[in-house]
Parts: structure tokens; sequence; C-alpha cells
């Protein structure tokens, strides 16, 4: 079992399965997410659809559209993945204890040396 958490746990399979589940899983929720808070806010606005917003005569209600989306899906999985799986890595793998470099304990061994009798 301990073979298989560490399997899960680390290298590039979270990674690759977050792209995964953003790409799969939650375009539909987040699709109908979006759509639904569109709503809420098309009713501030007397309009439940950007799409047909215009500012000078060109129309930015698609990349409106687009960027609330984009920041509703950014909020899901940093939420519901990316959180979740920092704090199992840290109970699981604790960040080693980081000690002087090599570096550092040659150059101490150096002036030790160089000041003794």
């Amino acid at each position: 079992m301990d073979g298989f958490k560490n399997f899960l746990l680390r290298g590039n399979l979270v990674e690759i399965a977050v792209g995964l589940i953003m790409a799969l899983s939650f375009a539909t929720v987040v699709s109908t997410f979006t759509a639904t808070l569109m709503g809420f806010i098309g009713k501030v606005f007397d309009q439940p659809n950007f799409e047909s917003a215009d500012i000078a005569d060109v129309n930015v209600g698609l990349f409106i559209n687009a960027v609330i989306a984009f920041v509703i899906l950014a909020a899901v999985v940093y939420f519901l993945v990316v959180v979740p799986y920092t704090q199992a890595k840290e109970k699981y793998f604790p960040a080693e204890a980081t000690g002087p470099s090599e570096i550092d304990l040659l150059t101490e061994i150096r002036d030790s040396l160089a000041n003794r009798p």
C-alpha cells in the first residue's frame, strides 16, 4: 500500500491528472455554473448574457464571458484539487531538513584547518 501511495503522490502524475480533469471533467460543471452565475449577473444589468455587449461598436461580450468562466474554473481547480493535493503531500512527504551545503561545509573545514596552530 505504501508503494501505491508513493506512486500517487510523487512525480508528475497529479499534474497530468489536473490537466485532464480541467479539460474533461470540470468543463461541463463549470460551463453550467458559469451560465447560472451569468444569469444572476445578467439580472443586475438586465442582460442575461454578455455575448452582445458592445463597447465603441466592438463586441466584447464573448471576451467578458470567457474571462468570467476562466476565473471560476481556476477557483474550482485550486480549491478542490491543488489545495487538497498540497496538504496530502505535506502530510505524507514532509520537507526534508536542509542543512548547510557541501560548499559551506568544505569552507568551514578549510577555515578550521587554517586556524589550527
